[in-house]
């Protein structure tokens, strides 16, 4: 690591030695300050020039506010693996290790088993087709050796594990879009059709995430007026999608090519 990120590690050592509030701190303490931490990084993200980062982003101290956010998350990181390194769990340096053993261990376009960069003409031979496939297929196997299990015979492309290791903790908003992008990196995509696009005010199909967002909350607003929890009943919804993904009963059955 670097003398910098040395030093923090040092700093919150000593802090959860001689601090007594910080000394207290638990995983389970934490919980909601990692999210809110994470939740202020991406809103610096969203407030800034979409596809756009660049020497804007500098001049008008977008990437300076994003810095300490990050700087935030990272504090975090390194608390919680504090609190696991007193309780003889892992270190911060066991966190990088795994997630670097993962990231070439998922990346064979890029490195050798061994952590070896690949030839030149490797590395410009991979789609974002094929990563997305390799990518997906290996995360199966990396589930199936940890003991999920391969799907039933017979049932649907898409394995259950594909589905069933979104965090709890995530709104349901997010966690639908997760199951949606998973099933359509499927061989097959088990959802259904959903139809056409949904139309604006206008009349046209919603091309932006501005009139998406207006769509979104005018469901919301809908959804108030008839009593009901939109965040619950999407969750609800999300829930028997994926039970129905996980036993094979969803039967989407569109290809890539056939959208």
């Amino acid at each position: 690591m670097s003398e910098t990120v040395d030093r923090l590690v040092w700093v919150v050592a000593r802090l959860r030695e001689h601090c007594p509030w910080t000394r207290r701190l638990t995983h389970d303490a934490l919980t909601e300050y990692l999210v809110e931490e994470a939740y202020e990084a991406v809103e610096v993200i969203d407030s800034g020039p979409a596809g756009a980062w660049g020497a804007g982003a500098v001049a008008d101290g977008t990437y300076e506010r994003l810095r300490l956010e990050l700087g935030d998350v990272l504090f975090q990181v390194v608390l919680h693996a504090a609190i696991a390194t007193d309780a003889g769990g892992f270190d911060l340096d066991g966190a990088a290790e795994a997630i670097t053993a993962k990231m070439i261990r998922r990346n064979p376009h890029v490195f050798h088993a061994d952590g070896r960069l690949r030839d030149p003409e490797d590395l410009a031979a991979a789609t974002i087709a094929d990563i997305e496939r390799t990518w997906e297929r290996i995360k199966r196997a990396e589930r199936e050796a940890a003991g999920a299990g391969p799907a039933p015979q017979g049932t649907t492309p898409a394995p259950a594990g594909a589905f069933a290791d979104l965090p709890a903790a995530l709104p349901a908003l997010a966690a639908a879009a997760k199951v949606v992008d998973r099933a359509a990196r499927q061989p097959v995509d088990p959802l259904p059709d959903p139809g056409p696009p949904p139309s604006g005010p206008g009349g046209d199909p919603l091309a932006d995430e501005d009139g998406l967002g207006a769509e979104l909350f005018r469901l919301v607003q809908l959804a108030r007026a008839a009593g009901l929890d939109p965040e619950r009943a999407l969750r609800r919804h999300l829930a028997s999608v994926r039970a129905d993904l996980g036993s094979g009963r969803h039967g989407g059955g569109r290809t890539a090519a056939s959208g």
